[in-house]
């Protein structure tokens, strides 16, 4: 105690005690911020993207953007939440081609509940390094379908399948009703008739469509055949039979049983083996632009068919109404975005047909005395139009088509009601559009005078005598000659319905 006191004391001491605190302060802050950045270091990061619509090219660019900049970052894993009815091929391919060569492991999560990824989700779940479902979701039904057209009902290898040799001897030759040479080749066989043009196409398409998703399936171990059933044939499975049948890895109930499940998984990236690090991994949601949410708003069928719509209305309304510009320009505006949406959509062109039919039969209600006929079975041609133009899994909502119809309806009603108006009125010009039309005195001498009738200035004449100013109604027509009465106002709505004196 007494040599603390003197060290103390003494200035030297004082000064060395001093500089001891300092160091052993400035050591315990080290030590702290050492291990907060030993355990930030420790925790990893991923991120969590979203495929919720249709593979359009907005969607496209905004997962393949994505990926290669959490690849490029070294983040530890990214998740795709996929809920999509397919799409594009091209955009399809995009989003592959960066899950490939992205360095950070990639997996694909198809929910929430009752969400699906099929056509285009399937090949992109085939592309990830980890495949998940959650509970009561499906896949599959990935036969392509090329835009402009409904895939057809028969198949183009019913009578010539590419895994079989076109030669090969028929079961009825086989049973000794032809005569074979000593090879024990048929002498009357030929081969299979040669595949028309279009079914060659649709063949092409589905052979590559196959060797496609095989090439994934290899690559990722998983169930090639049943990929290439889900091509050929459009089958489809629910989550627990994917899991079985090897099509995916995990069924995850969110994305913590996710992270729990795949933590340590060992998963081949871009450049090498990787070993997954998902305990206490630090998520990121990133959400496309606004522009790549505007136009994948766009994209939706539902919206695609009211942009449809609302141009050939507004085109319809410039037509029955030339000059008034803004239904025009909006329909115009409305036409170019809904050609957007249907080019990146898979469409049908007999529905596209039938609506184009629909719309020449509205317009032309307005010029032809029908009395709704032509208007109705357009309208009615225009909404069947509207349920065939996508194909399956890409159908308009029953609730988008019964609203476009009650608009058009009650739009072709106040037409209706314009030309039935338009025609109970009376004769516009000529002698008989004078008749029982009102006017003024404005000279008069004896039984003649002159009138003013619609702005115009007449001879008349009546059995009575007038007065200048005097409300009068012409009642006939002699050549140039007006013959009228004096109207009066015999009740409280005698100005809008004068009675003759």
């Amino acid at each position: 105690m007494k040599s603390t006191d003197a060290a103390m004391n003494n200035p030297q001491g004082r000064t060395g005690f001093f500089v001891w605190l300092f160091v052993f302060g400035a050591a315990m802050f080290g030590l702290s911020a050492y291990a907060q950045n030993a355990e930030t270091a420790g925790g990893k990061d991923g991120v969590i993207l979203t495929l919720d619509g249709p593979v359009t090219p907005p969607s496209a660019q905004y997962l393949a953007r994505e990926i290669a900049a959490a690849s490029e970052a070294g983040k530890e894993l990214v998740i795709i939440e996929i809920d999509t009815p397919g799409g594009l091929m091209d955009s399809m391919k995009t989003i592959i081609k960066a899950i490939l060569a992205s360095d950070t492991p990639v997996a694909t999560y198809v929910s929430p509940q009752g969400a699906r990824s099929a056509s285009a989700g399937l090949y992109i779940m085939y592309s990830a390094h980890i495949s998940a479902m959650a509970p009561a979701t499906n896949t599959g039904a990935a036969t392509p379908v090329e835009i402009g057209g409904a895939p057809s009902d028969d198949s183009p290898f019913d009578n010539n399948d590419p895994g079989q040799d076109d030669t090969e001897t028929p079961p009825e030759n086989q049973a000794g009703d032809e005569a074979t040479d000593a090879a024990g080749e048929s002498e009357d066989a030929s081969p299979a008739d040669p595949l028309s043009t279009p079914d060659a196409l649709r063949a092409k398409i589905i052979n590559d469509s196959v060797a496609y998703i095989r090439a994934l399936a290899e690559e990722r171990g998983r169930n090639a055949d049943w990929g290439e059933s889900a091509v050929r044939d459009a089958a489809s499975v629910t989550a627990n039979e994917a899991l079985e049948l090897g099509v995916i890895d995990f069924i995850a109930s969110d994305i913590d049983d996710l992270l729990q499940q795949i933590n340590g998984r060992v998963v081949t990236a871009a450049s090498g083996e990787k070993t997954l690090d998902t305990k206490n991994l630090r998520l990121e949601r990133i959400e496309p632009t606004l522009a790549e949410k505007i136009l994948g708003f766009i994209a939706d069928p539902n919206v695609a068919v009211i942009l449809m719509s609302l141009a050939t209305t507004g085109i319809i309304i410039e037509m029955w109404n030339p000059g008034s510009i803004f239904p025009g320009a909006l329909g115009i505006v409305c036409l170019v975005l809904g050609f957007y949406a249907f080019q990146v959509l898979p469409f049908n062109w007999l529905g596209l047909a039938l609506m184009g039919i629909g719309v020449i039969f509205m317009t032309l209600e307005a010029y032809t005395p029908t009395f709704g006929l032509i208007g109705l079975v357009g309208l009615l041609l225009f909404g069947f139009g509207l349920f065939v133009v996508f194909p399956e899994g890409f159908r308009v909502s029953a609730s988008v088509i019964g609203t476009i119809l009650a608009i058009g309806g009650a739009l072709l009603g106040l037409v209706l009601v314009a030309v039935v108006g338009s025609r109970s009125h009376g004769p516009m010009i000529g002698s008989e559009a004078i008749r029982r039309r009102e006017g003024v005195v404005d000279d008069w001498d004896g039984k003649e005078g002159w009138v003013i009738v619609e702005g115009e200035r007449w001879r008349a004449r009546a059995d009575k005598p007038l007065s200048r100013g005097d409300k009068i109604r012409v009642v006939d027509v002699d050549g140039l000659v007006l013959v009228v009465k004096q109207a009066k106002a015999g009740s409280l709505l005698g100005n809008l319905a004068p009675r003759e004196a």
